[in-house]
């Protein structure tokens, strides 16, 4: 086996999860809490059993790998456990967006011939559908609330049935799972990822960046959480916490007190927003602004007293913060060098469920603010067609590019050049290899006199605005349009002043960027589970 360092490089699912139960053993996997409140912990052993359990029950129960499993339900530890059983089994895991209609559950588990579900029984009515659909493959339903009756039962099939399960063979290049993509601009296809895919991703991604404990609220059907949570910690033999409502996070922060977590851009902009509240409420914001030109100048002297300098902002976070992973869409750059300046960094990164997903990443040590990072050395990147400005395509290749999208070839070769990957995204590199992501090439706004704008940079200027909590640019009518959702209840005029804001941030901005036309929206926009906004559904 290889290794990068000090841990092994594993080359499938399967040598994942029961190498790390030997490594991990009576240490502590996971914590969360129980349907009553009661915090309950795991060890890497009592998983280890758990998987035992229900791989015997899937063998006694006619599931022949490698047949196709699927998920839908929120952040469990079931499903966790799921997962682990069924990629270490040679079962194919489907995981599936529970805020998905019925009919877009029922049509993806057709779409890939899905042969079993395991549902929550908040997804009770969606299992149903999939049950009373003619055309539906899927001949066993498990619902996640009762498996401590299944598990039991597993428990007395292990003798005869625990061999047959470990014993089949999973192999680097077969088929682990087929994610269906979260769609926010355009059809959703199922991407195929194999072991080695999603493991050289693990293996470059833990060795770019380490770290201990974390508290995990991405959602789990979400390949962004698996490269930090679901394999980061069984590799690294660290615990988590599971956060199943993301309404407690700050609670689960501070109860918790993480060394990392994985975040969206949205998640740190509300922290970042969090922080400034309360030194508003205090009367303190000039001070830690002072503080923060202060703490600039013991750096400068080699001298790092951030965490002394913002103390109480730390013991908010839990006191044992030491950064932040954050990837999924732009972050403003400001926010990045706030967060900086207190003693969080952001380590940024880029990726898509296409490359397992993790692409660029910066390191502790090495960053640059703004950028998304260097490249994970699982994978080449590559700018297609620069413009003057060096920017073009964001191309990628190696051994963490999908297998390509299940039962769709045309779709699979309109996004390979050769062995590159064709993002989508636009993007340039600079003269140090550190990547900076500038927008989607589907979200471009093509102006009439030829130019290119990025609505992501506008959005970027447009949400330093203090009465703004969301903000989407596009294009309608020939003209760049702006429509915000605005904090009315902390600032009861921003209705009426939000004219004159824009006026202001379009002084900073070339003439071609600027923005024409200004809408306010009553709601939130409507969003992915990784709370990326849903461009084409920005109506509703």
């Amino acid at each position: 086996m290889e290794y990068y360092d000090d841990f092994p490089c594993y080359s499938t699912v399967k040598e994942l999860v029961l190498q790390g139960a030997v490594n991990g053993g009576t240490k502590r996997e996971f914590l969360f809490e129980d349907k009553n409140g009661e915090v309950v912990e795991k060890t890497f052993a009592d998983v280890h059993e758990d998987e035992m359990r229900l791989g015997a029950y899937l063998r006694a129960d006619g599931l022949t790998p490698p047949e196709k499993i699927a998920i839908l339900s929120g952040n469990s530890y079931l499903w966790n456990v799921v997962y682990y059983t069924a990629a270490a089994g040679g079962y194919v895991v489907v995981p599936l967006d529970m805020r998905l209609s019925a009919a877009e559950i029922v049509g993806q588990l057709k779409n890939c011939a899905c042969d079993a579900l395991f549902y929550s029984e908040e997804n009770a009515e969606k299992a149903e559908a999939v049950k009373n659909d003619p055309a539906s493959t899927v001949r066993r339903f498990y619902n996640m609330d009762d498996l401590d009756g299944v598990l039991a039962e597993g428990e007395a099939k292990r003798a005869q049935y625990e061999a047959l399960y470990l014993s089949q063979e999973v192999a680097p290049a077969d088929l682990l799972t087929i994610v269906y993509t979260s769609g926010t601009t355009g059809k959703t296809k199922g991407v195929m990822l194999s072991h080695k895919n999603v493991m050289a991703d693990v293996n470059a991604s833990l060795h770019a960046v380490t770290g201990g404990h974390a508290i995990g609220f991405l959602p789990l059907n979400h390949t962004y959480s698996w490269v930090t949570g679901l394999f980061a910690g069984l590799a690294r033999s660290e615990w988590g916490f599971i956060c199943t409502n993301l309404r407690h996070i700050y609670k689960d922060i501070k109860n918790y007190q993480p060394v990392q977590f994985a975040a969206v851009p949205l998640a740190v902009e509300m922290i970042h927003s969090r922080i400034l509240s309360n030194a508003k409420r205090k009367g303190s914001l000039e001070a830690l602004e002072s503080g923060i030109e202060v703490s600039r100048n013991f750096l400068l002297c080699g001298f790092d007293s951030r965490r002394e300098f913002f103390s109480d902002i730390h013991e908010n976070l839990g006191g044992n913060l030491e950064y932040i992973l954050c990837g999924g869409a732009y972050l403003n750059p400001k926010i990045e060098q706030f967060m900086y300046d207190i003693g969080i960094p952001i380590i940024t990164g880029y990726g898509l469920t296409e490359c397992s997903p993790c692409v660029t990443c910066s390191r502790r040590d090495n960053f640059k603010i703004g950028s998304v990072g260097l490249p994970l050395e699982c994978c080449e990147v590559k700018i297609k067609d620069p413009d003057e400005n060096g920017v073009g395509e964001i191309c990628v290749r190696g051994d963490n590019v999908m297998m390509g999208y299940y039962n769709d070839p045309e779709a699979t070769a309109a996004v390979f050049d050769g062995d590159w990957f064709l993002t989508g995204d636009y993007g340039y590199i600079d003269a140090d290899g550190f990547l900076f992501f500038t927008g989607r090439k589907k979200n471009l706004i093509i102006l009439s006199n030829g130019k290119n704008v990025s609505p992501e940079e506008i959005e970027s200027a447009l949400s330093e605005i203090e009465t703004v909590k969301e903000v989407l640019v596009y294009e309608e009518a020939g003209k760049i349009t702006a429509e915000f959702w605005l904090d009315t209840e902390k600032f009861p005029d921003a209705g009426q002043t939000i004219r004159d804001e824009v006026a202001r941030v379009n002084g900073t901005l070339s003439e071609f960027k600027r923005v024409q036309t200004v809408k306010t929206r009553d709601t939130e926009f409507p969003k992915t589970t990784t709370l990326k906004i849903i461009r084409n559904n920005r109506s509703v």
